[in-house]
């Protein structure tokens, strides 16, 4: 479905790699106009470069989302918006309550979860003038179901369902729809790589025998699928995993 001319950008958080590059691509391909942001400004302008070379619409503008004002002067940019993807995020260390790095936690929860509402604050009102607007938040199926060396992590994901689903709650009744999507083992060129700080062996583990985990470009095409719905139909919650992961602790590995 196209979308309507008044909802036509797409913003994306965390857009210069893995599922939020995915997703821009995605979007773009569907008739959205797509806003990379990142901190990463060289990966955004060549995202940018690429999606406008392939004939869609593209730009980028550097962002950290865990800066407030500089979310609010992005906002100003926007007099509509049809769709927020709220992707930036992700994950640092395995390590137990009891030894866990604090100030990894408060990162975590700095960016997955503050990052998500101060984008979102600052948005909300040029999605509801679209008349058609749509908020993504990528959790994880972190949010539903903890594991071991995961408190941290898991935590920030339990708290960014329950942003998405508050908010739902709250905005009823306007044109603005809230949809999260969860995935599980998704093999990006970064995320377990950042998680153990930049420790090859121990990010392979993560995937090591599973045939087939997810892909960005899976995640990113359930996000297309769920924003290009009719606007009557709201996408709640979306679950997805490998066909080998039956859930955050019960993984099929080949030998």
């Amino acid at each position: 479905m196209a979308p309507a001319a008044a909802s036509r950008i797409a913003v994306i958080t965390g857009a210069s790699s893995g599922i939020g590059a995915a997703t821009a691509r995605q979007l773009a391909a569907a008739g959205y106009r797509v806003v990379l942001t990142a901190r990463r400004k060289d990966r955004i302008e060549a995202l940018a470069e690429e999606i406008n070379a392939a004939g869609h619409q593209a730009a980028a503008y550097a962002l950290d989302i865990t800066d407030r004002a500089a979310v609010d002067e992005f906002a100003t940019a926007f007099k509509t918006v049809g769709v927020l993807v709220n992707n930036a995020g992700g994950a640092l260390g395995a390590d137990p309550v009891a030894s866990a790095d604090p100030e990894q936690w408060r990162q975590m929860y700095e960016t997955n979860v503050i990052g998500t509402l101060n984008v979102t604050q600052a948005l909300l009102p040029a999605l509801t003038a679209s008349g058609d607007g749509t908020v993504v938040v990528l959790s994880s199926t972190a949010g539903f179901a903890t594991y071991e060396g995961g408190g941290g992590y898991v935590a920030a994901k339990h708290a960014e369902h329950v942003l998405a689903e508050t908010l739902r709650l709250e905005i009823v009744g306007t044109p603005v729809r809230v949809v999260e999507v969860a995935p599980g083992m998704v093999k990006t060129e970064e995320f377990a790589l950042t998680r153990f700080g930049g420790d090859e062996e121990k990010a392979a583990k993560v995937y090591a025998g599973v045939a087939e985990p997810l892909t960005a470009d899976d995640v990113a095409d359930t996000i297309s699928w769920a924003v290009t719905r009719p606007p009557h139909v709201n996408i709640d919650l979306l679950v997805v995993r490998p066909r080998a992961q039956a859930s955050n602790t019960k993984v099929h590995r080949e030998q």
